[in-house]
Order: C-alpha cells, then sequence, then structure tokens
C-alpha cells in the first residue's frame, strides 16, 4: 500500500474531503496523519514546522491552501509519485520546478465546473426574461414595475466565450433548451450543436454573452469598450471567470451610456469591488460574492474527483483528469 498525506486548509477539508472519500483513501493507502490535527490534514503552519513530516509519501492528496510544490518542498518529498489537487487551476501550487520532476498531478477543475456551469446557465435563463433588471427596478421605485421587453427563452441566442471545462460545459447544458448557441475559441473546437463564429459576431449578436475565459497574460482586459459597445439593444454579460479579463473602467463607462445593456458579475477586478464603486449603484449591473464556484457540499465532488482517479493510479488505468504542461500554460 502506497502511502498518502492530505495537506491543505484544515477549514476547507472536511467539506472537500467527507468521510467517504477519506474510508476509500484508507481502505488503499498508508494515511500519515497529522496527530495533532482533526482528520489528520497538514495545514501550511504545520509543515513549516515540521519540513520532514512527509518525508515518506508517496501520494499527496492536497486542495485550497495546499503545500506549494518548489524545488524546496519537492527535496523534503523524495518519494512523491502523484499529486492529487481537488480544486481548481495548480498555478498556485505547480511550477517550473514541479513539471521538472515529471510528477503526475490532477486537478479538480472539471468537477469545479459544475456549479459553475450551473450557475451560469441560471443567470442566462433569468437574463433572457429580464429578472435582475426588473428586481432592480422595482426596488428603485419601491413599486412594481412593468416588465420590460425582453428576448425570452425561445429562440435566442447565447454567446460562451471560451470552451474550457467550464463553457463546453454550459454548451452541453443548454442543449435542453430552444436556444442558438454560438461560441469563440480560438484552441477548441465547438461542441455539437453550436456554431463557431469570430469574437466580433459572438458579442454582436448574441442576447446573453457569458465569459468563461482563463485569466492569463494574453486575456487580460480581453474584453474592452468596442466589443462591449457593439452589443446588440438589451443584452447581457455575464462573468463568471475572473474579473480581470474584462476591462472594467470600459465595462462601467459602456453600461453609463447604455443603459440597455445588462451585466451579471460574479468576480471583478478587483474582487471583492472598492467601497463605493459604481458597480453598486449603476442600475443595470448586479454583482453576486463569487458564488458560481463549489460551495458548501458541492466540494465534495472535488474530492471524489480525486479520489477516484486515485484509485485508477492503484489500478495502473490512464488518469482521466492529470495535466502535462501544453494544457497547464491554457489554465487560469
Amino acid at each position: 500500500m502506497p502511502t498518502a498525506a492530505f495537506a491543505m486548509d484544515p477549514e476547507r477539508f472536511p467539506d472537500v474531503y467527507g468521510p467517504e472519500a477519506r474510508a476509500r483513501v484508507a481502505a488503499h493507502a498508508e494515511v500519515l496523519a497529522d496527530p495533532d490535527a482533526p482528520g489528520g490534514v497538514w495545514s501550511a503552519e504545520r509543515l513549516a514546522a515540521a519540513p520532514e513530516a512527509l518525508r515518506g509519501v508517496e501520494v499527496l492528496f492536497t486542495g485550497w491552501g495546499g503545500p506549494v510544490l518548489d524545488a524546496a518542498a519537492l527535496a523534503r518529498l523524495p518519494r512523491l509519485r502523484l499529486v492529487l489537487y481537488a480544486a481548481g487551476s495548480v498555478r498556485r501550487i505547480a511550477g517550473e520546478a514541479f513539471w521538472a520532476a515529471g510528477i503526475p498531478i490532477v486537478t479538480a477543475a472539471h468537477a469545479n465546473a459544475v456549479p459553475v456551469a450551473e450557475f451560469t446557465v441560471a443567470q442566462v435563463v433569468y437574463a433572457l426574461k429580464g429578472g435582475w433588471r426588473h428586481v432592480l427596478a422595482s426596488r428603485a421605485a419601491r413599486a412594481a414595475v412593468p416588465a420590460a421587453r425582453t428576448p425570452g427563452g425561445y429562440g435566442a441566442t447565447v454567446g460562451i466565450l471560451s470552451l474550457g471545462a467550464t463553457g463546453r460545459l454550459v454548451c452541453e447544458m443548454l442543449r435542453g433548451y430552444d436556444l442558438r448557441v454560438v461560441a469563440h475559441d480560438p484552441y477548441a473546437p465547438v461542441p455539437p450543436g453550436v456554431r463557431a463564429v469570430g469574437l466580433d459576431e459572438l458579442f454582436a449578436t448574441a442576447d446573453v454573452v457569458s465569459v468563461h475565459t482563463p485569466l492569463l497574460p494574453a486575456t487580460r482586459g480581453l474584453v474592452g469598450r468596442r466589443l462591449l459597445s457593439s452589443m446588440k439593444p438589451g443584452a447581457t454579460l455575464v462573468n463568471t471567470s475572473r474579473g480581470a479579463v474584462l476591462d472594467e473602467p470600459a465595462l462601467l463607462a459602456v453600461l453609463a451610456e447604455r443603459p440597455d445593456l445588462f451585466a451579471v458579475l460574479d468576480v471583478t477586478d478587483p474582487e471583492p469591488p472598492l467601497p463605493g464603486s459604481p458597480l453598486f449603484t449603476l442600475p443595470n449591473v448586479v454583482v453576486t460574492p463569487h458564488l458560481a464556484g463549489s460551495r458548501g457540499l458541492e466540494r465534495r465532488r472535488l474530492g471524489d474527483l480525486v479520489v477516484g482517479e486515485f484509485e485508477r493510479w492503484l489500478r495502473g488505468a490512464p488518469l482521466h483528469r492529470a495535466l502535462d504542461p501544453h494544457t497547464y500554460e491554457r489554465m487560469a
């Protein structure tokens, strides 16, 4: 049996790795637990105080708040054979030294994409009915406000910007609706039933544009004034990716100039927005506090995914969610 350990933020640990997931690991591995921590999880502070504690570990189960796997950390993990990251992007923990070591790493990004996609689809449907706009208008008037003219949910066009795990899942979920779905991604083919379009056409023709672009140097500020100004009358922008993918000053200016447009922002730049930001006073924008990602029991899906990958690894089967440097370069 391989030797394994859990190392991450202790407060999030029980949400991510529930009792069933931990029992599955214990059935197939000798778990090296922190004797002084609930659940045996190693925190960053405990690892700093006991740098040799995981020297015999072969399989590292980690997640939010887990150790950065730089050259110094890898030197203290000489037997490490597999890293299972029950969260999304591995950029915080895996750098050049890690990839040079050739250790397989699994991410639960596909599991985290599920609640983001569910949240997105809910916002798309609500936007097509003008739901948020009506709520905010009624609250401002302190009275019932007649419903504005909206596209509705039949035959409207939804534009998906970027087809990573979340964007593709949104497309799949929208197949159950009577909508036209278009998408733009310079790297990925479109799913069945989705039409590939250029970036300009996507913004100019969609009733709802949903942004799923990872934040990379090349995508910072990708959605700027020109694209935003080109959106069709009454359109809604939904962003559940990263706030800095949008040029936020340009977005605020366009929303002020075009009260017909609407924005639903689950992410902002900075996050949270500064006190007094126009995002809280403009009548055509609503901000939610990064709700789309895995919350509460939804986090168990992340732990279950990586434990399943661990069981595949034990059987000698190919890993489904392992990353390679090429894939990593295009991740947030």
